[in-house]
């Protein structure tokens, strides 16, 4: 079966990442490992390695009233499809995708968009070089490509 294309980036600027620093998926270092600058690569990754699997029990109703700011609810922002930024009440970010709006409240999926999707990857491997120190303490590439400061 073939699958949808989420993002490419041949021909524009290259991903760039610290290897080792949580950026990415742990499965999508580990099939890196080992490669030089000029290896091509091509390889998968299932749902419960990546973003993981869908959990149902991460699709809540809430009521509407969650949506009130100052006694009214902006409908506009409730359409299917829409992300919207909430926090759980111990303070934690989430992202839920608006599902459904009914009588009952809105139907929110809080579970990753890519939660349920087995990856597959190709690429080459343009260049590879040391992280300097302060990548290392800030956690991210810097120059090209990456973090500008």
């Amino acid at each position: 079966m073939l699958g949808e294309l989420v993002e490419e980036t041949f021909g524009s600027e290259p991903l760039v990442f610290l290897y080792g620093a949580g950026q990415m998926i742990p499965e999508f270092e580990r099939q890196l490992a080992g490669k030089a600058s000029g290896d091509n690569f091509a390889f998968g990754i299932k749902s419960g390695e990546a973003y993981g699997d869908h959990d149902p029990d991460a699709l809540v109703m809430l009521p509407m009233s969650t949506f009130e700011m100052d006694g009214e609810v902006d409908h506009a922002m409730l359409q299917v499809g829409t992300v919207i930024p909430m926090s759980d009440d111990q303070g934690n970010h989430l992202n839920g995708m608006v599902k459904e709006v009914n009588a009952e409240g809105v139907l929110i999926d809080f579970n990753h968009p890519m939660a349920g999707i087995d990856l597959y990857f190709t690429g080459v491997i343009e260049s590879l070089r040391a992280a300097t120190a302060t990548e290392m303490e800030h956690g991210h590439v810097h120059g090209p490509g990456g973090h500008h400061h």
